[in-house]
Formats: structure tokens, sequence, C-alpha cells
């Protein structure tokens, strides 16, 4: 793109930016993910789509000798063509991890990493990992959910209609282990608050010798029913969901262990309410669990004959213990890979002993092989960054990704994997280093033909991540532009990082003709625990505080923004954010787009909103102070204001409901305040639909350009 070329407005259309990010599922199509190592360190296998604006991901794998790619499973060559037919259960997930592709999304292999399972329209398949081999259909009827080889590669396990099924490959014979015993009962699947706030998406694990699987019976006959209507087809029945909103009834879970021969044995889980994570290797089998109020984390140490558990850590905080992923994990001689905070860092610890110093905040474990663990953490004073670092006895820390980027990875047989972003180039590029070897994973992900321009600076006393991205074609010094604020916020997300694709959209919105502020204030993660735990008890107050101070510390470190005309936009988090700052603060924020907001944190789930907020019984002052339904029942003043607010929600979001949009709109109409609802039918908490997702972009623009009087 020429220098010519930025000044001209772009017009809607196939081409525009807002199409070709919603075509692309923002510029990730195309791009190797789902990345793993065959511990002989032979092959790496993937998933990629054969294009940029290909929705169909396709199975491949790399001779990590040769450097040569194969493709394996071509979800159109198996005749599953266009959309999927995909079970509830199965779509629920994807809804849980926003996956917005289709084709094999997920796959699960042997130990050897020599043969996959995967599905697609609920039939379920099996793969040989190297090339040539050809899928074979599972002799079983679908509907087919999480098919899992047990490590031998001789069997496969999956869910049917809420129970539990092992096939042998070699005689076609299916058992079923397990069936729901109740209505609402289901065995071998993730609860809704493990799959949206634990990242446990998974509910059955085979044991070493193949020979028993552990397995969660869910049963949330006491959950609350929710009903998700859609209005635009009113002959169609509600949907109902278990929502456990907080101070409500969650799931039962519990773990039993299965054995092939038909017996049954229950794990005590020491009366704790959370299952967060199980693990069995080698090393036994593993259970993390919380109770309700996730003040502690406790692993133990299950014995499967007996079922009886031995605590082997249990760690503690007055405010909340943090779930951090990869863990737990074992050495080869045995010792405990854990992360714990102390010094108000998050740190490594290994056999009891922290390996890393409070300079780095650990983000996580991505593997461990032998002694040598590989683990993502941020740096203190470059929280935007997150590199990937390995520990060993004998070479200590050091770093195995650019010290600039956010880089993820994988270590097998020697063969370490690093996907890298960075402000540097588009996308992100994989490389599989190997004895004597080094690939580069080929990326089909179009260009966004856009790169940010990002200036980064810390705001204020608290040093809070900045950035300001002013039009490409802005003359410093030649007109003061309206601002425009474009946080998420919140817990467990950061804004402000490394990488091209976090700016993207606010470097479109730029172009518009606004500055746009991005700002991570306390609450957000990779600056230590206290940083983060700042926001217990509020939600509201220490995050509204915070982008109120990088706005001031920006218009202070980059001409030309005009504070008399300051929007917000925001979606889930930025979106209860953006109409938190127009309703409390309307002398700084002058108008807001508030898409998908929480506004009464009563209406949102369990395990989320009461490790900040408690119950609302038991800390009701809590959630008073974070809701902002309050705040659009009082009518607006001379002093206070109703500024300009469009409320944006999918009215089929079951994470985010659309009553908390028309519970605020009510209010807000009760009080005389006006406002704006756009109603998004069909739509869940992601929007992927390409008209839909280009327009609401441009909408968003004409909304605040109107309410700043901009043009």
């Amino acid at each position: 793109m020429t220098a010519d070329d930025r000044l001209i407005p772009e017009t809607p259309g196939t081409d525009s930016f807002p199409r070709r990010q919603a075509a692309t599922r923002r510029f990730t199509l195309g791009a190797p993910r789902g990345v793993t190592v065959s511990p002989d360190g032979a092959r790496v296998v993937f998933l990629r789509s054969r294009g940029g604006d290909d929705p169909v991901t396709c199975l491949w794998v790399l001779d990590v000798a040769t450097g040569e790619e194969h493709l394996l499973v071509d979800p159109l060559v198996l005749d599953v063509p266009g959309e999927e037919d995909l079970p509830p259960e199965e779509k629920a997930r994807r809804e849980r991890v926003r996956e917005q592709s289709g084709g094999v999304v997920d796959y699960a292999t042997d130990r050897a990493v020599a043969t996959a399972a995967f599905v697609l329209s609920g039939r379920a398949f099996t793969v040989g990992l190297t090339p040539g081999s050809v899928p074979a259909a599972l002799p079983v009827e679908g509907p087919v959910v999480d098919p899992r080889l047990d490590p031998s590669g001789t069997r496969v396990a999956f869910v049917r209609r809420g129970a539990l099924h092992v096939c042998t490959l070699a005689s076609e014979e299916t058992t079923t282990l397990v069936t729901p015993d109740g209505e609402h009962v289901s065995w071998g699947l993730a609860d809704f608050v493990a799959a949206e706030e634990m990242n446990r998406y998974r509910g059955f694990w085979w044991a070493p010798d193949g020979g028993s699987v552990a397995v969660a019976r869910v049963d949330d006959a006491a959950v609350p029913r929710w009903y998700i209507a859609d209005p635009a087809n009113p002959e169609r029945e509600p949907t109902p969901v278990a929502y456990p909103a907080a101070g409500t009834t969650n799931a039962t879970v519990t773990l039993h262990v299965l054995r092939l021969d038909g017996t049954r044995t229950d794990i005590d889980l020491g009366g704790d309410e959370y299952l967060a994570a199980v693990e069995w290797g080698e090393h036994g089998l593993l259970v993390t669990t919380e109770p309700r109020d996730q003040k502690r984390v406790t692993l133990r140490a299950v014995d499967p004959a007996s079922g009886t558990a031995t605590e082997v850590r249990s760690d503690v905080d007055d405010a909340w213990v943090d779930l951090v992923p990869g863990i737990p994990a074992h050495l080869d001689g045995g010792a405990l890979v854990w992360c714990a905070d102390a010094d108000d860092a998050r740190r490594l610890v290994v056999d009891g002993e922290a390996v890393t110093g409070p300079e780095l905040q650990v983000r996580g474990v991505a593997a461990v092989e032998g002694d040598t663990v590989l683990f993502s953490a941020s740096r203190v004073g470059a929280p935007t960054s997150t590199v990937l670092h390995v520990w060993s006895p004998e070479a200590g820390v050091s770093p195995v990704s650019a010290e600039r980027g956010v880089a993820s990875g994988r270590l097998a047989g020697g063969v370490l994997v690093v996907a890298q972003a960075s402000l540097d180039h588009d996308g992100t590029v994989t490389t599989v280093t190997g004895p004597g070897t080094s690939t580069t994973l080929r990326s089909f992900a179009e260009s966004p033909r856009l790169e940010p321009r990002v200036h980064r600076f810390a705001a204020g006393e608290r040093g809070l991540a900045t950035a300001v991205l002013l039009p490409r074609h802005h003359i410093p010094g030649s007109v003061p532009l309206p601002v425009l604020l474009d946080p998420y916020g919140g817990p467990h997300a950061q804004r402000v990082v490394d990488a091209r694709g976090a700016f993207l959209t606010s470097q479109w919105f730029a172009d518009q003709g606004f500055a746009v502020v991005v700002a991570d204030g306390r609450g957000t993660p990779g600056r230590g625990p206290a940083f983060e735990r700042a926001v217990h008890g509020d939600l509201a107050e220490p995050v509204l505080e915070d982008q109120l101070d990088a706005l001031a510390a920006a218009a202070a470190e980059v001409e030309d923004l005009d504070l008399t005309r300051v929007a917000i936009r925001g979606w889930s988090f930025g979106g209860y954010l953006a109409a938190l700052a127009v309703l409390r603060r309307p002398d700084a924020v002058h108008a807001a787009v508030a898409g998908a907001p929480v506004t009464d944190w009563a209406l949102y789930d369990t395990h989320y909103t009461e490790r900040y907020l408690g119950t609302p019984s038991s800390w009701p002052d809590a959630y008073a102070r974070s809701s902002i339904v309050a705040d659009a029942e009082r009518p607006a003043t001379r002093e206070a204001p109703m500024r300009p607010l469009m409320l944006v929600h999918g009215l089929a979001d079951d994470n985010v409901v659309a009553a908390h949009t028309l519970r605020l709109s009510s209010a807000l109409l009760a009080a005389g305040r006006p406002h704006q609802v756009l109603p998004l039918s069909g739509v869940t908490h992601m929007t992927p639909q390409e008209v839909v997702a280009e327009n609401l972009l441009r909408l968003q623009v004409a909304f605040l350009e109107e309410s700043l009087g901009v043009g």
C-alpha cells in the first residue's frame, strides 16, 4: 500500500478491511495451529486450512528431517462439504473455545503420536500420522463427541448422548462403559464453568496402560434453566441452557475410574466444588481442585484402585488462587513442576523450590521434556511481551524466543516449535527446530494490508501499558483528533501486546479519523499478583480510573488529542467498561459503544464473578459497586448528562446473555435517558458473519462520528 493509497477512503465491499477481517477470522485462517510433536522428534502434526479465506481446517504432518509437509486429512475429500451438522455438545464446546472455523478443528493422538482421532459432523475417524495414510471412519453410529485414543493407539474412547463408549480398532467392537443415570447427567464432558472459565474442555482421561479411564460425571439438574430464544424466528422453541449464575447452584461434578472390565471406583475430591484439572501419566493420577470461594487450589495424588487421594500441595490466598495452564507436570525423575505466587511474582516451582526470580511473571508451562521445562513468561517492565523460556537444572533459565513479541511453543523429542507474533511482521511465524534442522511451517494467512503504527509508553504513576494509534495520513500539529478509547480492561486478557494482530481494528478506527488509545489497567495479567488483585471486590472503579489516567497521560504524551471529544468502545468486559465510563464519567467520556456488556454481575457465571466479588448474598456491596443498572436508573442532570450510548448484543449469546443489555436498556428508558440498542439475530458471543462484522464496524464509526460532531 502506498502513501497515496492511504488517503483514499475505503469503500464497503469484499475487499474492505472489515470484510476481509471477518472472512479471514481476523486473518488467522491458513495459519498453522494445534501443534503436536512426536516423542521421537520425527514429526510435527498441526492444523491449517488451505487458504487465508478458507474456513475448512485440515490435518497436516511435517517430516522434521526433510522439512516436507504432507496433507493427511482434507474434510472435503471425506465428503463433509460446507456447513457441518454438529451435535449440540460439539457446538457448545466450540463456543467455549471461541472456535470460528470448521473441518478438523481438534484432534487427539496416541502416546507415540503415530495415530490421530478426530470428528467431522459427528462422525469419528482415525488416521495414521505418516504420509499417504488414509483416514478410516470409526465403525460406530454418531453423533460422536471428543474421540480420544488410548496411549497404545488400539482403542478409541468417545462420548455419545452423554454416555462413554470404547471402540477396539482391531475387532471393531464397541463397549459402553457408562450411561447417564439421570435426565440431566452426562459422562465424559466438561461442565459449563470448567470449559468457559477453567480452560478444561474435556471430561475423560486414559490411564497410561489403557486399561481404565478417569471420567467426570456432571449432573446439572439443580442448575437454573435459562432460555435463549430466537425472536427473528418465533416458530422455534427457546433453547434451554443450564446457566450457573453468581450465587446459584453449580453442576455437581464428580470423578470416577472406569475399568474396561466394567468395575468402577469413585474418587475422593476432598469436598471441593470445582474439578479444575486431571492429569494421568507415568507419575500417577493427579487431580487439581478448588473450593467454591477459589481461595485455595489443591493438588492431590489419587490411588486409582481405592479412590483415596493424598494431598500433594495446597496453595492459598486471601483473594483467590489462579489456575495456571500446563500444571501439574513432572521431570523424568519425578520432581513436581508447579507455579506459585511469591514476592509479587508468579514463579516456576520445581520440586518445591522457586527456580525463577521476581523479574519474571510466569504465564504457563508449555511442555516438559526430560529435565527441561518450556514455559512462557513476561518480564517485569515489559508486560507487552510474552517470551518462551526453558529451564533445566544444569543451565537455569534462558529465553528461546525473541525478547519482543508474543510466543507460544511445544517441545518434545529434541524438537522445539515456536510460534511468534510481533509488531514487525503480520500474523504468526511458526518455526520447527530440531537437531541440525530448522523449518518454518508455511502460513497461508492473508496479509491485512494494514500496518499498525503503535506508540507505546507507560502511563501515569502505575506505569500502565498504553498504546496510541493515529491516522496513518495524520500530520502532527495539523488538526485536533477526537479520541477513541479501545480497551478490554478486565481480568485474563491484555490488549497492549507486541503483536500486529492486536491493533489491526484499532488502526482501522484510527484511519477513520480518531486518535485511538488502548490501555491495560489494574486487573489485567502480566504485571504480578498485586496488580491483578486490585480489582478484588470492585470490578468498576479501578478499571475505569486507569482508563482515564491513561487517557490523560496519552494527551500529554502525544499531541493533537482532543479531550473535549472522547468516546469508548468495547466488547464483553470491554463493553461493560464502555457503558460504565459513559454512565459514571460523562464529564470525561462523551459517547460509547458497548458490545455484549455485563451490566449486572449477578447475571454472570459463578466461577468468574465470585472470584472477584464473592456471592451476591455474602458481598452485596461489591455487586452494587460493580454493576451499572443502578447508574442507569438515575435520571440525567445538567452536571451528569446522558451521553450517546449504543448497546450491541447477540440474541443467541449464552455466555453474556442478552438480558444484560435489555435490563440496562429498560432502566435507561424508565429514567428517560435516550440510547440505542442494536440486537444481532442469531449471533452468539462471537460475530463471525462477514456482512454482520463489516457493517457492525461501519455502524460504530457512523455513530461515533455523529455523537462527537466529527465531519
